[in-house]
């Protein structure tokens, strides 16, 4: 058996859907679990308050998800660069196949404008579904492009100003994802600091109360476009870098 940094392209990408499939199910497998416990009429909000055990280990669940993330891309690059990309296509491959079992084991949810918990680190992310989908399509495809052309030998890593506008991208649709958790916790917040013991106390009673009404499509959408410009401009250089790269003698 070949060592995984000798597969092939396609062979690593074979790896890399059976891993981020298989972690999905076990994700979807786990809110099943919670749903029944905590939701059995069906989820919804005003979120239903946990036991604070459990929502601690929700809470390292998904450090530990992302921590899986990245080793699988360790195990299989060596190149940071690749490493990054088979993550960004890990990542992707995983969120959507979440909602694909949750949609077979649950029928849920009902469309791709029903309101999920995205995140929880380091604040609570709400958002309509089909947002964290139209994130991961950009992520997979970027990804698999970083690793093609890394695969011919090019350096396939982002340019500076390509890695300035998927880190503002990545702000805007986080600040789209929290603002309004973040806006009404502020508003409620009481005198002492949000690190004091009473505010902390607050939060997680105020977390039970949330409701969310207005995502921030015009934000969500100018990191989208930035996710997108980055894509298109990244493909753009890469095949003038290949193309001159055939040009030159020898």
């Amino acid at each position: 058996m070949k060592p995984m940094h000798d597969r092939s392209l396609s062979g690593k990408l074979a790896v890399v859907a059976a891993f981020a499939v298989s972690m999905a199910f076990l994700e979807a497998a786990v809110v099943v679990y919670l749903r029944e416990l905590y939701y059995p009429g069906g989820f919804g909000f005003p979120l239903v308050a946990m036991d604070p055990v459990l929502a601690l280990t929700e809470f390292l669940r998904e450090a530990a998800t992302m921590v899986m993330l990245v080793s699988i891309g360790l195990l299989l690059e060596r190149r940071p660069v690749a490493v990054f990309a088979v993550f960004l296509v890990s990542f992707g491959l995983w969120d959507i196949f979440y909602y694909v079992f949750l949609k077979c084991l649950l029928g849920w949810p009902g469309s791709l404008l029903t309101w999920d918990i995205l995140f929880l680190i380091p604040a609570l992310w709400v958002g309509p579904v089909i947002a964290p989908i139209l994130n991961t399509l950009v992520m997979i495809a970027l990804g698999c492009l970083i690793l093609f052309y890394s695969g011919k030998g090019l350096n396939a890593g982002l340019s500076a100003s390509e890695w300035i506008l998927l880190i503002a991208g990545a702000l805007l649709v986080f600040v789209s994802y929290t603002e309004e958790f973040a806006r009404y916790i502020m508003n409620h917040m009481q005198a002492g600091g949000f690190f004091s013991k009473d505010n902390q106390k607050l939060v997680s009673q105020l977390s039970a109360q949330f409701v969310p009404l207005h995502f921030r499509w015009w934000l969500f959408l100018s990191g989208y476009l930035a996710h997108l410009t980055v894509l298109c401009l990244y493909t753009r250089r890469i095949r003038k870098l290949r193309r001159s790269s055939f040009l030159l003698p020898g």
